[in-house]
């Protein structure tokens, strides 16, 4: 069996199991191999009833007391029970789980697993937990089990069984040549998925994780440096002599561009006029004024008689760019005719934007991956610029630069990478920094908290909303089920509803909406048709609201410090006084102190470098920068040296043999074919 194959070829997984699997991105084996655990827990010992601690994990051996008693509240069905042992009794609960109450029989003793809580009437309660018959626990107890992300319907006991299976029918052949293997002594490809799977202790897990990022790390080098690289200078067909109307729109503009802008625009400017394409990254904070360069290097353009062409991550902020280009060009009499092509126009529109594109009669172009469609022909194409840069692809960016000839290339970024990572990661792309905020921005108030602090927190939001203003919440999760004792959006949303007076618009972002859903959500959350939007990561890019003046992050501590800074991002926007807090669902005083750097400090590179600082290899799955770099298991912060090393191996191979045409490297040329589509994006650049 190959690991090219559906996942159906396995044995017990039809197509109803399939359809879940998809749930979770799964369709080969190849996919499944590479779904990961998200952490590892070792089954401790059975503790008495009496001896249960709050806010800690605890396994009892226990029986039930009495029947399950059910009661719903709006869409949660809660059950709940007591069960005992000779020291005391406790009540469990669960959550839409109905079938609990036939799983657990009374008088019958069983092993249950889970977080022990107080609850307000002051009863200690163990929520949902894991119940295992006695054979079952004793055969575990002491050992790693993996614990994957689910979805509903799925187990991770179904996971586990078909990663098991695949490991041991599939054919994993070893793609790294002889050399790599023995320079970093790395432990077989077959030998490291057994390993990440089914470890019998934590030293193998290390091991096979450090093998098993440098692959994801290697490979995706391997592809950016199958693009064309600053070192392979382009002649420029397509040269823009600096023009009266961008040096105008400066001294028209109601503000002075900060020194870092002028120096980053100096930069641009040159490279629109050198003898070479242009391949340049701008990386900025949040609310840097990357926009305005933007603007300039597409004015320069159009007044050099060409076309200009921008690519957003989202409808709304390509229709944000494309209104307020618009409202420029007005304001200030700018020779700019602007066009939105987006997925979502009906055909007629589409039809209209593409006659207006190939005829010239529009020279800056605006939108989503609807850019690079087929029928859309650019006649004079200049310069592309894509914005949230991490959102698209290497060949998606290629493939808009392709149509024209000697496109210039600019990409923009809020992502706060560290230099020393960006010169690594971003090998095809010379470098800009704008690292100066304008002086008129209202600094954000920070607060980390604790669960305990949500009351206050929900009353001032509330006052925030009386006022005028609108609120995000963020939890790490979309459904119950992903992750044990962390917030999800759908449960979160229900729960907030019951809190707030019902005049209080409250919905729902994530993910796995259709994009019309999404752009739907964010067009009425932009025009202040809701209060509260309770959403997950998909925030951080491609949402402008001015209005919004608090956000409040749930499980902050489940996210890099960059990634909660990038999420801090979305308020602050407008002329208000912005605050967010970041709530804590655990209080050690480790994970508090590294929140507090967020209280300490607005500028998203500095705390980037913090949190590289703060990372190390013993922190595996807890945290991820999910938004800036979306490798399966690698993070460029925790594993910078495995990047660097991966990146000097790729150098090395490439410089004794480019087309890896050597027999040593035949595998890994097969691997890269294969697996083509996979290697481009392993994250999004």
């Amino acid at each position: 069996m190959k690991q090219q194959d559906n996942i159906q070829q396995l044995k017990g997984i039809g197509e109803k199991t399939a359809k879940l699997f998809h749930k979770l991105n799964i369709d080969s084996i190849h996919d499944l191999l590479t779904y990961y655990p998200r952490d590892y827990e070792q089954l401790d010992a059975e503790v008495d009833i009496r001896d249960l601690q709050e806010n800690k994990i605890f396994a009892i051996k226990a029986c039930l007391v009495g029947t399950f008693q059910v009661k719903k509240v709006r869409n949660l069905v809660i059950s709940s029970a007591f069960i005992q042992d000779g020291s005391g009794k406790i009540q469990i609960t669960y959550f839409n789980t109905p079938y609990i109450s036939k799983t657990v029989e009374r008088g019958s003793y069983y092993i249950f697993r889970g977080l022990v809580k107080i609850n307000k009437n002051g009863v200690r309660v163990m929520e949902q937990p894991k119940v295992y018959a006695l054979s079952e626990y004793e055969e575990k107890r002491g050992t790693l089990q993996p614990v994957y992300m689910l979805t509903k319907g799925i187990s991770n006991h179904a996971i586990q069984k078909a990663v098991k299976q695949a490991l041991e029918v599939v054919s994993i052949d070893e793609f790294l040549p002889e050399e790599i293997l023995a320079k970093f002594q790395f432990m077989s490809l077959h030998d490291a998925l057994v390993s990440i799977h089914l470890p019998f202790h934590y030293d193998e897990v290390l091991e096979a994780r450090k093998r098993l990022v440098f692959n994801e790390f290697f490979l995706f080098m391997l592809a950016v440096r199958g693009q064309k690289t600053q070192n392979e200078a382009v002649p420029n067909e397509n040269q823009m002599l600096e023009t009266a109307e961008t040096i105008r729109l400066l001294e028209r503009l109601p503000y002075k561009l900060t020194k870092a802008q002028l120096r980053v625009w100096e930069e641009v400017k040159a490279d629109l006029g050198s003898a070479y394409t242009m391949n340049r990254l701008i990386q900025g904070d949040v609310g840097s004024g990357k926009t305005i360069i933007a603007v300039l290097a597409l004015l320069l353009s159009v007044t050099n008689g060409y076309q200009g062409a921008m690519m957003a991550p989202t409808e709304v902020l390509a229709k944000q760019h494309y209104e307020s280009i618009l409202e420029m060009a007005k304001q200030f009499q700018l020779p700019i005719c602007p066009v939105l092509l987006t997925g979502s126009l009906t055909a007629k529109e589409k039809r209209e934007a593409y006659q207006q594109i190939e005829s010239g009669n529009v020279n800056v172009i605006l939108g989503t991956h609807a850019l690079i469609q087929e029928k859309v022909v650019y006649p004079k194409l200049g310069l592309v610029i894509t914005d949230e840069q991490h959102r698209f692809g290497v060949r998606q960016r290629e493939a808009l630069a392709g149509k024209g000839d000697s496109v210039h290339v600019l990409v923009m970024s809020a992502t706060p990478i560290p230099r020393t990572l960006a010169i690594i990661l971003y090998g095809d792309l010379h470098i800009s920094l704008i690292d100066e905020l304008p002086a008129n921005r209202n600094p954000i108030k920070n607060c980390v908290v604790n669960t305990n602090y949500r009351k206050k927190a929900y009353e001032f939001m509330q006052k925030e909303i009386t006022a005028g203003r609108q609120v995000y919440v963020v939890c790490p999760m979309v459904e119950e089920g992903e992750l044990e004792h962390v917030e999800n959006v759908i449960d979160y949303a229900e729960s907030i509803r019951a809190i707030f007076p019902p005049t209080i618009e409250i919905a729902i972002l994530h993910g796995k909406m259709k994009p019309s859903e999404k752009n739907r959500i964010m067009e009425a959350f932009h025009n202040h048709n809701i209060d509260i939007l309770v959403s997950t990561t998909v925030i951080e890019v491609g949402i402008n609201v001015p209005n919004a003046t608090v956000m409040m992050i749930e499980n902050a501590e489940r996210f890099g410090l960059a990634q909660l800074h990038q999420l801090r991002g979305r308020v602050g926007r407008g002329d208000k006084q912005s605050y967010c807090i970041f709530v804590s669902g655990n209080d050690n005083k480790a994970t508090m102190e590294r929140l507090n750097i967020l209280n300490k400090s607005n500028d998203g590179f500095q705390i980037a470098e913090e949190d590289m600082k703060l990372r190390g290899p013993g922190d595996i799955f807890g945290i991820r920068q999910s938004g800036a770099l979306e490798f399966h298991l690698g993070d460029i912060y925790n594993d910078a040296s495995i990047l660097k090393n991966a990146s000097e191996a790729v150098e090395s191979l490439l410089k004794s043999d480019a087309e890896l045409s050597h027999p040593e490297n035949a595998i890994l040329k097969r691997y890269c074919m294969e697996n083509q589509e996979q290697q481009v994006d392993f994250r999004s650049i």
